[in-house]
């Protein structure tokens, strides 16, 4: 295993022989615990993840979307995050109450339905075949949950 591939994989998760890229989020989520008492550091960590992701992805995928490629599933499952990092609401990722534990589950369960079922822009940046897509379209997909968290979240703070 060259080093590409083993950040492309994020560690080997994306070897997993049963969903894979659910593997490669769930991962992503729980180390993305750390990062939740730090927006900072979370953000910094999205952006070396897309970065680096995007380089060992461009190397190992040939164009192809390969299923053992979740480096981007991490990037996007980190994104749709974020809005868990700040607030009255902020999750606490060392002891999360049960609210807290139901937003990582949101978080969680709107990334994986967007990037399963790509609407609009997701799909968009689905159909190229190059690492642009391949990083792209679970960046797309974490944005809008992202934006969706923090609406529901919005509004829950203003009932």
């Amino acid at each position: 295993m060259n080093p590409a591939r083993l950040v492309a994989s994020f560690g080997g998760c994306g070897f997993s022989p049963v969903a894979p890229g659910t593997v490669g989020s769930l991962a992503a989520l729980v180390c993305g615990l750390l990062f939740l008492p730090h927006p900072l550091v979370l953000a910094v960590a999205i952006l070396l993840c897309c970065v680096v992701g995007y380089a060992a992805t461009a190397r190992v995928s040939d164009g192809d979307d390969h299923q053992w490629i979740v480096i981007d599933e991490v990037a996007g499952m980190w994104i749709a995050m974020f809005p868990l990092t700040f607030g009255p609401m902020q999750v606490d990722p060392l002891w999360p109450d049960r609210l807290g534990i139901l937003w990582l589950l949101l978080a969680f369960a709107l990334f994986r339905l967007l990037d399963i079922t790509k609407p609009g822009p997701v799909g968009w940046f689905d159909r190229r075949h190059d690492a642009v897509g391949i990083m792209g379209d679970d960046i797309v997909a974490g944005l809008i949950a992202a934006i969706i968290l923090a609406g529901a979240r919005m509004l829950i703070l203003l009932a």
